[in-house]
């Protein structure tokens, strides 16, 4: 499955309550690049310069990241966050999906409103190894400052920021946009009745995730425990 919605919608912190209740392993598009960024290989120094400026990774360098790493999982189970990113990316990992005869059982789409999630990225601290990413106003870490697990300082991502938020909810609207109403035409291929992208709206994470285990659970009834 994918999870999809503008910069600082939760996919990440809804992505890990699924991997915890479901035990789906999580493809992190964006961890991956920040890998990548912290190693200084040659994308992460093409990254680092692409994401300061609120713009998207190329298409065929995004493909070649994290398509691949999807594919590989075969018919397992797999959750994708932050891929794909434009109508492009959607149709290559579509594309590829559907040669591995593994297509995609569900698209979700979080619908949060803009100032929310503006007051929710200046508010957001990151244990950058880890990914975990912490609120302080409804997920606070349990010492200020330093991640829950390791007890390592926290820090504000470089994206953090109003001005690359702008940035980055305008690059959203004219090239994710698009692709979310791509991905809205096509159907569940294995139950045909049902579209492929489910919308779950609400104003945090809390709200959004019984809506988003209800959707899983009707879409993999393998999954129920």
């Amino acid at each position: 499955m994918l999870i999809l919605g503008c910069p600082g919608s939760g996919k990440g912190t809804l992505s890990a309550r699924v991997e915890k209740h479901f035990g789906i392993p999580i493809i992190n598009a964006g961890d991956v690049l920040r890998w990548h960024i912290a190693h200084e290989t040659d994308i992460g120094r093409q990254a680092r310069d692409v994401i300061h400026n609120g713009q998207l990774m190329p298409d065929s360098i995004m493909m070649q990241l994290i398509g691949e790493k999807a594919i590989s999982m075969g018919d397992h189970d797999w959750l994708l966050d932050g891929f794909p990113r434009t109508a492009g990316q959607a149709d290559m990992l579509l594309q590829a999906l559907h040669e591995q005869h593994t297509p995609l059982t569900l698209v979700v789409n979080l619908r949060v409103p803009e100032s929310i999630i503006l007051q929710r990225i200046l508010e957001r601290w990151t244990h950058i190894p880890s990914g975990r990413v912490y609120n302080l106003s409804y997920n606070p870490p349990q010492r200020p400052g330093l991640d829950d697990v390791t007890g390592e300082p926290l820090e504000k991502r470089d994206d953090d920021n109003p001005d690359t938020f702008k940035l980055r909810i305008d690059s959203f609207h004219a090239k994710t946009e698009p692709m979310i109403e791509r991905l809205r035409s096509e159907r569940c291929v294995y139950d045909p009745s049902r579209p492929l992208l489910v919308d779950l709206a609400g104003e945090t994470s809390n709200a959004i995730w019984p809506k988003l285990r209800a959707a899983i659970e009707e879409r993999c009834p393998h999954l129920v425990k």
